[in-house]
């Protein structure tokens, strides 16, 4: 042992810049392997409404069976991820999405696929909130840009196996679809469990501060996070932004179908697929590479500026793709564009999150705010009953614009100079 180590020097180092990239990656190899859970779903749909004549609204509860467990569990999964580390976690994660999709292989009735919806919302729920929480620690100086790349991962993980996907659908059917997929996905998690470790004190850098980017040096626990009125204004957020985006991902090829225009061959940048498989694809691509954009955007102009252009944006973006949709060429470039202008929620609300209420209990206090997604996806059924009821998807469109534009106006006006004030407090 050396001298300084007897002087007293820290027990722990800071790691060299590539150590923490390696953690991230390990970190987002982990999400894309969850990403079809919830974004691969909705190729399963006709298939089980073939089979079995249910209808569409009850085979999609098992859709938003599987958003609310996967995110109402995450602060209890992230307060063991902050006491006992991320490994134990996300193995367990791995175990569970492989069981959960195993079921759905061999399920003959809507609650066979709702329990096995709802395991593999338990596992993948557990892998989310670890590889988010785990990238907000490790990258206090890049905070949007780390939670951005990591949750990229869950929203571009699938855009690889939508082709693929699809056609051993087509092929062997779709229980062996979920078999396979499902244990070929749980087993590399749970290797990937083993490579993933949480920073210790004195390893990484110093909470930056700057003009855009107000960070608070105090550590709210969770009890009092959810005490803090600012914390629900950000939900509330959340909830209004995530309802429209997963509306149009649990119901992307029903959508197509009922414009008629899912089969329809569409030739984009020299390549040719029908409109709802090339709509799938670039969706998925778009929504991962909206997260460390706007994230990476947001470490510089701070995070409610972004919110502001990003939310406007989406509020436009659906209600063009109402307006346009029915042809099948605007059909898969404004669906790319509604998912750009949406997944970036994920990176900015967990790294909002973290600015506000400090470092110490950040993947607890980051899931507490993503059971946001839970809340909002109760309001997938709605939309479906209310489409039922209509005939068409005009209100369902008009509303999830609405919304959209209004998180965007509180994000500038409302919670902006909000959190200016709670962050100085803080200081005090």
């Amino acid at each position: 042992m050396t001298d300084l180590a007897h002087a007293g020097a820290p027990a722990t180092a800071r790691v060299s810049d590539a150590y923490r990239w390696t953690q991230l990656a390990v970190g987002v190899a982990a999400m894309v392997m969850i990403a079809n859970y919830q974004y691969g779903w909705t190729f399963f749909v006709p298939d089980i409404q073939k089979a079995f004549g249910w209808d569409r609204a009850s085979i999609q509860w098992a859709f938003t069976l599987f958003v609310l467990f996967e995110t109402w569990l995450v602060p209890v999964e992230g307060w063991f991820v902050d006491k006992y580390g991320p490994r134990i976690v996300v193995l367990v994660g791995g175990v569970l999405c492989a069981i959960g999709w195993m079921i759905n292989a061999y399920a003959t009735s809507l609650n066979g696929y709702y329990l096995g919806m709802i395991i593999a919302g338990i596992g993948a729920g557990g892998v989310y909130g670890t590889c988010v929480g785990n990238a907000l620690k490790w990258f206090p100086d890049k905070r949007g840009l780390a939670a951005g790349i990591t949750a990229a991962g869950f929203g571009a993980g699938s855009a690889l196996t939508v082709a693929p996907i699809q056609a051993m659908i087509r092929d062997s059917g779709f229980q062996t679809t979920f078999l396979y997929f499902g244990l070929g996905q749980g087993i590399i998690i749970v290797i990937l469990a083993f490579f993933l470790f949480a920073p210790k004190e004195g390893q990484v850098p110093a909470v930056v501060q700057n003009t855009n980017l107000l960070q608070s040096r105090r550590n709210y626990n969770p009890t009092e996070v959810i005490r803090q009125p600012i914390f629900w204004l950000m939900y509330f957020m959340f909830v209004i932004v995530g309802a429209g985006g997963l509306m149009v991902t649990a119901n992307l090829k029903p959508i197509a179908g009922d414009w008629k225009v899912d089969n329809i061959p569409v030739t984009l940048v020299g390549l040719t697929m029908t409109a709802v498989t090339f709509a799938a694809t670039i969706d998925r691509i778009l929504n991962g590479l909206t997260r460390p954009f706007f994230g990476w955007i947001s470490d510089m102009i701070g995070r409610e500026n972004t919110m502001f252009i990003a939310f406007g944006m989406e509020g436009i973006g659906i209600w063009a793709l109402y307006m346009l949709g029915h042809d099948p060429v605007w059909f898969v470039i404004l669906s790319g564009f509604v998912f750009f202008a949406w997944g970036e929620i994920y990176s900015l609300f967990p790294s909002t999150c973290t600015d506000t209420f400090g470092t110490k209990f950040a993947t607890t206090n980051a899931g507490l705010l993503y059971t946001a997604k839970g809340t909002a996806a109760l309001l997938v059924p709605i939309a479906n009953y209310v489409q039922q009821s209509s005939g068409t998807w005009d209100q369902v469109f008009i509303i999830a614009a609405g919304a959209n534009i209004l998180s965007s106006i509180l994000a500038i006006a409302v919670l902006k100079p909000w959190r200016k004030v709670v962050v100085q407090k803080s200081m005090l």
